[in-house]
Order: C-alpha cells, then structure tokens, then sequence
C-alpha cells in the first residue's frame, strides 16, 4: 500500500530554496520523493531513525550528500517531509 506525502507550506518553501540552489537535483529528488511515497523502506532510500534533538524523526538520502528529514506515521501511510538539505542543514 502506498504511503501518502503531506507536504507542509514550510517544507515548500526548504524545498523550493533548495531546488534554486541545486537545479541539478531536481529529477533526483523528484525521484527520491516518488520511491518514498511507494516503499519508503526501500534500500536505495537508506531509511533511518535519527536520534538527539531530531528524536522522532527520519532521514532518507536523496544522494549521498543531500538527506531529506521527515515525519512518518507509518499507522497512517502518512509521510510528513520536515527538511530538505545537506547533512549540516538537516541535522
């Protein structure tokens, strides 16, 4: 069963600076956005539970230097994107 992206104004507006600032990215994290909303466990994705101050929340890579953040409801196939960034802007 799919998962369902609930995207927050917030979230928009990270994502839309980070996309004026990496164009290049566009298709990658497009695709990246795609296999988490079919199978966020998915190897490629590197699903992971973040700990410290992110506590409660997950991290998947859209390459290896670029992570998206999120919040995922996994009881109600919702998944919340909190972050989009390199490893110091995310964590």
């Amino acid at each position: 069963m799919p998962y369902a992206l609930l995207f927050t104004d917030q979230y928009n507006r990270r994502a839309a600076k980070f996309l004026k600032l990496h164009p290049e990215l566009r298709a990658t994290y497009l695709k990246t956005l795609l296999l988490l909303e079919a199978n966020p466990h998915h190897p490629s994705l590197r699903l992971h539970a973040l700990r410290g101050k992110l506590e409660g929340l997950h991290s998947v890579s859209v390459n290896l230097s670029y992570r998206i953040t999120l919040e995922l409801l996994i009881q109600d196939q919702q998944i919340i994107p909190v972050n989009v960034g390199d490893h110091d802007a995310v964590y």
